[in-house]
Order: C-alpha cells, then structure tokens, then sequence
C-alpha cells in the first residue's frame, strides 16, 4: 500500500507545537473598540489595528446599511467583467484626494493590492529589493512577480545603495517597504530611499496600510508625515485598519492606475468590494478629513503610554514611532505566557512569534477610542510579567 500523502501535515503540525509556533483563533463578541468580549469575558482590547475607533461607528455602520439596501450585498463579479457602482469610483476619487495624488485604484483587501501592483510592474528580467522585515503581502507579491528578490537589512540604506550600484544587469528594478512596520512599530526611512531611487533610476513601492489615517497632518499617511507628497513613488494600502473597513487601493499618477487596471491580475480577476465596505471606507475619509481630534486622540495615547513604561524599565521596548508598541521577550514560550497573564489582567494583546517575526514579542496597539484608564491597566498588567 502506497504512503498517505498527507501524513507530513501531522507531522508538521507537531513541530509546531514542539516550537510553541502554534496558532489558534480566539472568538470576539459584539462590536469591535477599545472594550471587547473575548471568549466570554470583557477586557481591554490591544490587539486591533483600529486606530481611530471606527470600525464600530455609527456613520460607519448606517453607511453600509444604505448602501447595501440600495446595491445589494455583493458586486457579482470582477468590474471589468461586470461593471461596478458609483460608489467604487467615489472610493478612489476619495483615496486619490486624501493621498494628494492623480489617481487610485481600489482592491477587495491590501494583500491583493500588493500582489497585484508589484507583479504588473516587475517580472522574469527585473530586481526587486526588499527590506527584510516587509509584511508577507509585499514578501509574496515579489516571489509570484518572478523577479529576482534580494533582501536589505531593515532600514539600512547603505547596504541598499551598495545593491542598487550593482543592478546592472537587470532591466528594472523596484524597491518595496512598509512605511510603518507594522511587527516592530517603526517607521523607514522614506526620504532617503526616494533620493536612492531617483539617483539609480528606480521605483519605489511603499506600503501604507498601518500609516493611512495614522500620520501625517491630514492623516494621509507617511508620505505628508514626511514632506514627501508630490514625490514619484507608488503607495499601497490598506482600508481595513484606521478606516475601519475592508479593501486595499494603489495610489500615484493617472498611467500608473491605467496600466495597473490592464495589468494587476489581482484586480482583474477578482470580485469588486461589496458596497458595504466600499460606502463604509468613503464614510471613514470623510470622517478622518472632518474630525482631526481623533487622530489628536491618539498620539495624546501614544505619549501618556511611553511615559508610563519609563516606570517599568525591565521591559525591553522596540524603538516606535506609531501607536504600535512591543515588547521583545526571550522565546516563544515567554511571549505566549505574557499573553496569557495580561489576558488575566483584563487585557487583549497579542503574543507575536517566529516565523512572523525574527524574535517574540507582545504587540500594543493603540487606539483613539483608548481612555486613561485603560491605558493605565495596562501598565499595572505588564508590572506582572
């Protein structure tokens, strides 16, 4: 009798266990915001990249009512094929106004954004170099474009510029960030690595999705965080996080989203937003263009945080200039223990490990919808680990 084919997903699944890499879902009740029912207790939630407190909003959520009592509950097929609602074109006038640039174009999620952008502008004959802590979607998008891939030690733009004289041998060549790392909490060094492109002739692809809503004077992202709007570059995002929603989108010049809408088989081939999520993420640009308090909100969260953990020293906190904050601990096994006991504290927060990241960790992530009381908990819980 012939082996069973299947029997290395048991075994792989072991050594899983073995590394203490092993990952399950834990159930959220009611609405998402600063305070939610995980598994049947209340606690305070630090694990959601909400950053504004909108994915439960009111306007949000009549938004995506209307919309789907007026267009349905689906787009029914890819918007080449099919067509698609005012509301689609109304999304990425929105993006395009909000980044300051010609033109976007709007994806069913920020993974299919990246995909689809990096393997339309790259393939077989080019180099793509790629910070070595770039989220998966980037990772991914840069394998299936057929690319050569070489990676650069984070943010380390001497050993990008020493790659970048070496490129000769390739017709293009594209580099590809986050624009905030969204494991780590900081940020690239983005003026930097346009210098480095317009001096080498290159492109540059920036990932947005924890930036947009979060930086900058308006909220548009890391680009105007940095004075950097107008620049020549590609962004990428998402509207899952600070805008509450679902979708990604690409951002740049009117023949940049030409060709991608001819070019990107992530978009071409895929079912449009629902109008739901589509009317939900223009109700969040309006409202991060009307009410900059709460962006206000949360960097006044950010600052009152760090000054709290000056008190807890043992903590070995990553360096951060977003609301994202970690904590480093020494294995696996340690990350996921300090997650259980913050859990019995009352606090949600999430033990990150190997492989998503090269060591483990406890991530915070701050929202504006964050009192100071539950800031102040958290630092109470942490004393206990």
């Amino acid at each position: 009798m012939s082996p069973n084919p299947y029997a290395w997903i048991n075994e792989s699944l072991a050594t899983i266990h073995r590394a203490d890499w092993y990952r399950s879902v834990q159930t959220i009740h009611g609405r998402p915001g600063a305070m939610v029912i995980v598994d049947g207790r209340e606690v305070i939630n630090f694990a959601s990249n909400d950053y504004l407190g909108l994915a439960g909003d009111d306007r949000l959520i009549e938004a995506g009512v209307a919309a789907t009592k007026q267009f349905g509950t689906g787009s029914t097929g890819s918007r080449l094929l099919s067509g698609h609602r005012e509301l689609h074109r109304d999304l990425e006038v929105a993006i395009a106004s909000l980044k300051q640039t010609e033109n976007a174009l709007v994806f069913s999620s920020g993974y299919l954004a990246n995909l689809g952008a990096i393997t339309a502008l790259v393939g077989k004959r080019d180099l793509i170099l790629s910070d070595e802590y770039n989220h998966s979607s980037l990772k991914n998008g840069a394998i299936l474009s057929g690319a050569t891939i070489i990676e650069y030690p984070h943010s380390d733009v001497t050993a990008l510029k020493n790659l970048l004289s070496q490129r000769q041998n390739y017709r293009r060549c594209l580099i590809i960030t986050d624009s905030v790392f969204s494991m780590d909490g900081d940020l690239c060094p983005l003026p930097t690595l346009l210098n480095l492109a317009e001096e080498f002739s290159c492109m540059l692809l920036i990932d947005e999705a924890h930036a947009t809503g979060v930086m900058g004077k308006t909220g548009a992202g890391c680009v105007e965080h940095f004075g950097c709007t107008g620049k020549q570059l590609i962004q990428v995002g998402t509207l899952s996080k600070a805008l509450g929603s679902l979708g990604g989108y690409v951002a740049g010049s009117a023949t940049l989203i030409d060709f991608l809408r001819n070019r990107a088989p992530s978009w071409i081939y895929t079912t449009a937003l629902s109008p739901a999520d589509t009317a939900a993420a223009l109700a969040a640009i309006k409202i991060i263009q009307l009410e900059p308090q709460r962006r206000k909100q949360l960097w006044e969260n950010v600052d009152e945080l760090k000054k709290l953990l000056q008190l807890l020293p043992k903590l070995k906190l990553l360096p951060s200039e977003s609301p994202i904050l970690c904590f480093q601990l020494p294995s696996a096994a340690a990350a996921l223990e300090a997650g259980k006991q913050l859990k019995a504290c009352g606090i949600f927060a999430s033990a990150i490990r190997p492989p998503t990241v090269p060591t483990s960790r406890i991530r915070i992530s701050l929202m504006a919808t964050h009192e100071s009381i539950h800031i102040q908990k958290l630092v109470e819980a942490l004393l206990s680990i």
